[in-house]
């Protein structure tokens, strides 16, 4: 017997869950997810930071729409935490174009190790601010979300990996069981490989792995009050997480899609960079992961209906931006896919069409 939906949603991340809580007061939806819960891969390996001005000028109108939704509807998600860049030489112009394209305004070194005091001034040689830089609350982000789906009569369906699709009299059928209206490509780093399972175009969206560890750190500093710290060359970062530290080498090496690791030659790198620029030394490493963030050609994500068959619907490519991003683009699919008046405007939503790849 197949079973019937209006929208089939592929892939379980941050991306799926929120078009089908979006969605579910519109539709029977049915989501599917290959792991043995949602947000197994990326979303569940996130840094978790908030940053409006990361990612380019088409991602950040997208960060700014859902971060005034984040704090209308989903108020405890965000909590403020600052964000500080710190470069090891002095007088160099391309720091300060780095800061200015995030967002920051540059700070004595002083001030910088008032803010964060686990800083070495003697390596510190300038430093930039922003306060408006949250941590996200991933965790509970993705309930809330799920309860929505739940509550809204989703079907939520793991272990589910999609094998094959067939278009069949203008609807899709999944694994030769499962029919469905519309399907919705939410499957991160494998959004190509749908593509080609329903015999259409890959957009070229590459994964790329990002790695990171959770660490001790010698000191009697309080951390849970440092921003987030980031080298100004992007060779690491590091925010505090109960009582530790995350740190990461910030890598971004091109690989396939895969349930990603860490190798310990890039959680060394990046170690060994925030050491440098701190007075205290990592004393233990208490876990590490990596996570894959999947980019189009473009940096901008791919969001709507495809060129080739208009109920295949995008919604891919999320880049290190899919939290920041996620109802901003879910708004979008419900736009477009039920023909409503547009909550996000359309010079916006335009700009992250498939058909741009045509």
């Amino acid at each position: 017997m197949i079973e019937k939906f209006d929208i089939a949603v592929i892939g379980g991340g941050i991306a799926g869950i929120s078009v089908a809580a979006r969605l579910s007061k519109h539709a029977k939806i049915g989501l599917f997810e290959q792991e043995d819960f949602i947000a197994h891969h990326s979303s569940s390996r996130s840094a978790a930071v908030f940053i409006s001005d990361y990612g380019n000028s088409d991602v950040c109108e997208l960060n700014l729409i859902t971060f005034h939704e984040l704090q209308s509807k989903y108020p405890d998600i965000l909590k403020q935490r600052g964000l500080m860049s710190l470069e090891k030489d002095g007088e160099i112009e391309e720091f300060k174009s780095h800061a200015k394209s995030l967002g920051l305004s540059p700070i004595s070194v002083d001030e910088a190790k008032e803010k964060a005091p686990i800083i070495d001034i003697k390596s510190v040689k300038q430093a930039a601010w922003r306060d408006d830089v949250f941590d996200i609350d991933t965790d509970l982000l993705i309930q809330k979300l799920r309860q929505e789906c739940i509550s809204n009569g989703v079907q939520i369906f793991t272990n589910s990996s999609i094998n094959s699709l067939e278009s069949n009299n203008d609807k899709w059928i999944l694994n030769s069981k499962i029919q469905s209206e519309i399907l919705i490509n939410s499957s991160g780093a494998w959004a190509d490989n749908i593509a080609r399972l329903a015999n259409l175009k890959p957009k070229n969206i590459q994964p790329f792995k990002r790695s990171m560890a959770r660490v001790e750190i010698d000191t009697s500093h309080n951390l849970s009050s440092l921003p987030v710290l980031f080298g100004s060359d992007d060779t690491w970062y590091a925010k505090p997480d109960a009582g530790s530290m995350i740190v990461s080498p910030a890598d971004a090496s091109p690989c396939e899609p895969h349930d990603a690791w860490a190798h310990e030659e890039d959680i060394a790198l990046g170690i060994y960079n925030f050491e440098k620029m701190v007075e205290t030394k990592v004393k233990k490493l208490t876990s590490n992961w990596a996570g894959l963030r999947s980019f189009a050609p473009d940096q901008s994500l791919v969001i709507g209906p495809d060129a080739d068959a208009t109920n295949f619907f995008w919604l891919a490519g999320q880049g290190g931006y899919g939290f920041q991003t996620c109802l901003a683009a879910s708004q979008i699919a419900e736009d477009i896919l039920f023909n409503q008046t547009s909550q996000v405007p359309s010079s916006i939503s335009k700009k992250f069409s498939p058909h741009r790849f045509a």
